[in-house]
């Protein structure tokens, strides 16, 4: 039904253990892609299982953007300091780094996005909508399809990975918390961008950063 390679191709795609990608393939059939889907799935339930623990230790973890034009202090919690001094964990933090440098997200999660933000700019899509042509039945649903997507341009746990766009930090957070054992959380960051505020030429940084890591 499936192959050894397959069961190490979905732990490279997923971080989850060997033993974890062989019962999700049995479940799916040995197809890697819904394999995929269902760590993931067990992962939420996972950090849903985790929730309650306290997870005060982790690091504040620094990337600097070559040249010095970006930088992110994101602070990451796990349970334990053993955790926090591991390999994985290091690895996570350092990713979760570079995508806020490249994706340059505002808040960690939807919660965190203050409600006359949300308001301010429902009330521009809905008159986008409404010059659009849009019928009014059907401009709240608009509306509300159109905010989801304004959640995943600034908020950090709802943005495609940029280093793998087919899972979300959430998905991500979510398979380290499956591959190690602890509740992870991110509590917050800060970017800082050169200039910023100042007029200056426009650059794509998402590019810029991606390429800078891949030449490294």
């Amino acid at each position: 039904m499936f192959t050894t390679e397959d069961i190490v191709k979905l732990r490279k795609r997923t971080n989850a253990g060997m033993m974890d990608c062989k019962k999700a393939l049995t479940e799916c059939n040995g197809d890697i892609d819904k394999a995929s889907e269902w760590l993931r799935e067990k992962g939420i339930a996972a950090a849903a299982k985790k929730a309650d623990r306290i997870a005060a230790e982790g690091l504040v973890y620094s990337y600097i953007h070559m040249g010095g034009k970006i930088g992110v202090l994101v602070e990451v919690n796990c349970e334990t300091d053993f955790v926090a001094r591991s390999e994985q964990f290091v690895e996570l933090c350092k990713n979760i780094a570079l995508h806020i440098a490249a994706a340059r997200p505002e808040y960690v999660n939807v919660a965190d996005v203050p409600a006359d933000v949300v308001e301010h700019e429902k009330e521009i899509l809905r008159v986008q909508a409404i010059n659009e042509g849009k019928k009014p039945e059907i401009v709240e649903k608009m509306i509300e399809g159109r905010v989801k997507k304004f959640y995943k341009d600034i908020v950090l746990m709802e943005q495609d990975y940029v280093k793998d766009p087919e899972m979300t930090i959430t998905q991500l957070v979510n398979d380290a918390i499956l591959t190690i054992g602890e509740k992870i959380n991110i509590r917050r960051f800060v970017r800082f961008e050169m200039g910023e505020g100042l007029e200056k030429r426009k650059d794509n940084f998402a590019e810029e950063v991606m390429s800078q890591t891949a030449k490294n």
